[in-house]
């Protein structure tokens, strides 16, 4: 089953800083998590996902239910934990973004 692949605004402007080899590393991992999105390691739980581009990380949420990955951000070590407790705060939040996007899809 074939999963769509969505990211956040903020993340979609990290994108913009990064370096063009890492933006072509992250077009290649959207690929990958439409085909299998469980890639990469678990973060405290299993809809809750990072896959490391050198020594930073790519973090990201499965839905089943929506048959969708939501990338949400993108960071080094040093604030790691810090992203980590962010992310996991605002997952409510991410799912109401996420389905907003779907509906509008429909449209």
């Amino acid at each position: 089953m074939t999963y769509a692949v969505y990211i956040t605004e903020s993340f979609e402007k990290e994108m913009e800083k990064i370096s063009k080899s890492e933006r072509e590393i992250l077009q290649k991992i959207f690929l990958q998590l439409k085909n299998n999105p469980y890639v990469g390691d678990s973060v405290r739980y299993r809809f809750f996902r990072e896959k490391r581009i050198r020594e930073k990380r790519v973090y990201y949420l499965v839905y089943d239910d929506l048959n969708a990955v939501l990338v949400v951000a993108f960071g080094g070590k040093k604030l790691q934990q810090d992203t980590i407790n962010e992310i996991v705060k605002s997952f409510p939040e991410f799912r109401e973004y996420l389905k907003k996007i779907l509906e509008q899809e429909k449209e």
